[in-house]
């Protein structure tokens, strides 16, 4: 197994000084039980094992001698995340006793705070590094999809256009063999993904759909859609410069959904999944989509066009249409859908609607379990009216401001098949700033309590 950055074993490391992790509640009876000159500086330092800290001491020559971190929940990798940056560089090997759980968090949690997006300027400062016998595969396999997200979401549109974002899928299904298609370009008329080809046309880069399938035929059947809008101008109706300016994100649904597809390839859960990625460039030209059209979609629904950066959620009805008619037991979706839904829940928490109660509840608590939490919101329809065309069946948004995130996810609702199972995720994928564990830039979010839910669920 190849060690992440911020690891390595003992056999790597000759020397590791030993870490201490306490709680506040625990604090003073470890403090007890240290040698009175540690006891000292500690006092000195005024150090109380508050979540976040961290201290280190030295020996008779100067030298570290070893070094504590205080935490909050022990359970939450991110109450370890401050921890690589927080103790001088090199290797620390843990002298507290943790249960298996703990290590777990433990380990991701110092993996996710030794991330950089370093793809265009150079981290100057290694992170400590955590040592061990054995780490965790299953950790590791979570971080690396935790990592695949921040990346995807980090990379500038230039180099994370559609035609990236497909390379992308194709290495995920190269390294899993998974088979994928894609249909591109004008090639969606023809094969009636009508939607995704009027909000990417504009672009001189192709719309697509792309198409990932992997599993036992036996095993239950997942389909996993993300919004993949590489880069979203508004189109004709332009976002402001503070809106735009990292629009490279809202292709975050789409990053997540690739992540925990790739994720439950590398763990070889018994599952059957098929990922539909639809990925555009919502761009201004002479032939973008305009307010006011009446747009196809692949389920026959007719949209007039209320705003053009209302967008997304016409390339999700495509794909969501395309997953129903493979008849999977089950249909997830996640995009950067709504502003809305970020005044009503802020940056941290995703917004999840269901129409199972079964499902949204496992979800809710492997968000629990894992730290990785979701908000449940209303699939309430009276709010239908919202969406009201008088031309064409339905409008992609209103002039109300009126719940704006419910309306988003009803609308996505009307191309799911009666009786299928679904779950939509309304999320941020972004920090807005600097965190332990969680620089500024993409994140992922309800990545691993969705992979957890579809754990327990096959069983």
């Amino acid at each position: 197994m190849t060690l992440p950055t911020g690891f390595a074993t003992t056999a790597d490391a000759a020397s590791a000084h030993p870490l201490h992790i306490v709680t506040r509640d625990g604090y003073a009876a470890w403090r007890d039980a240290q040698p009175a000159s540690v006891q000292a500086w500690l006092t000195a330092q005024r150090f109380d094992g508050s979540a976040g800290s961290a201290l280190t001491w030295a020996d008779a020559e100067g030298a570290i001698a070893g070094g504590v971190i205080g935490i909050g929940d022990a359970l939450d990798p991110y109450s370890y995340a401050h921890a690589p940056n927080a103790l001088p560089g090199g290797d620390w090997t843990l002298a507290s006793t943790l249960d298996a759980d703990a290590q777990h968090a433990l380990q991701l949690g110092w993996g996710l705070g030794c991330y950089r997006f370093d793809r265009y300027k150079a981290n100057k400062r290694a992170p400590a590094r955590l040592v061990a016998d054995r780490f965790d595969a299953e950790v590791f396999d979570i971080l690396a999809a935790c990592v695949r997200v921040r990346d995807l979401v980090n990379t500038p549109t230039e180099h994370m256009g559609p035609d990236e974002l497909e390379a992308a899928a194709r290495e995920v299904a190269l390294a899993h063999g998974a088979s994928i298609t894609v249909i591109a370009g004008d090639e969606l008329l023809a094969q009636n993904y009508p939607a995704i080809h009027a909000v990417g046309r504009a672009s001189h880069r192709a719309p697509r759909i792309i198409e990932l399938s992997w599993g036992d035929a036996s095993h239950p059947h997942v389909a996993i859609c993300g919004k993949g809008v590489c880069f979203d101008t508004g189109g004709l109706d332009i976002k402001g410069a503070v809106g735009m300016r990292n629009m490279k994100k809202d292709m975050g649904g789409a990053a997540h959904a690739l992540a925990l597809a790739g994720l439950i390839m590398a763990r070889k859960l018994p599952l059957r999944i098929t990922l539909l990625i639809a990925a555009v460039e919502n761009s201004i030209g002479p032939n973008a989509f305009r307010p006011g059209e009446v747009i196809a979609t692949r389920k026959g629904v007719s949209i007039e066009i209320d705003n053009t950066d209302a967008e997304g959620r016409l390339v999700l009805c495509d794909a969501l249409a395309r997953a129903c008619e493979l008849k999977p037991e089950l249909v997830l979706d996640f995009a950067t859908l709504t502003g809305a839904a970020r005044i009503a829940l802020g940056p941290d928490l995703p917004a999840l609607y269901a129409n199972d109660d079964t499902l949204a509840n496992d979800w809710l608590s492997a968000g629990n379990n894992t730290r990785d939490p979701l908000w449940r919101m209303p699939l309430w329809r009276p709010y239908l009216r919202y969406l009201t065309s008088g031309i064409a069946d339905l409008a992609n948004g209103s002039s109300s401001s009126m719940a704006g995130s419910v309306t988003a996810a009803l609308f996505l609702e009307r191309f799911v098949r009666e009786g299928q199972t679904w779950g939509h995720v309304d999320v941020y994928s972004w920090n807005d700033a600097d965190r332990p564990g969680k620089p500024a830039g993409g994140e992922a979010q309800s990545l691993r309590a969705t992979y957890a839910m579809l754990k327990a669920r096959s069983g």
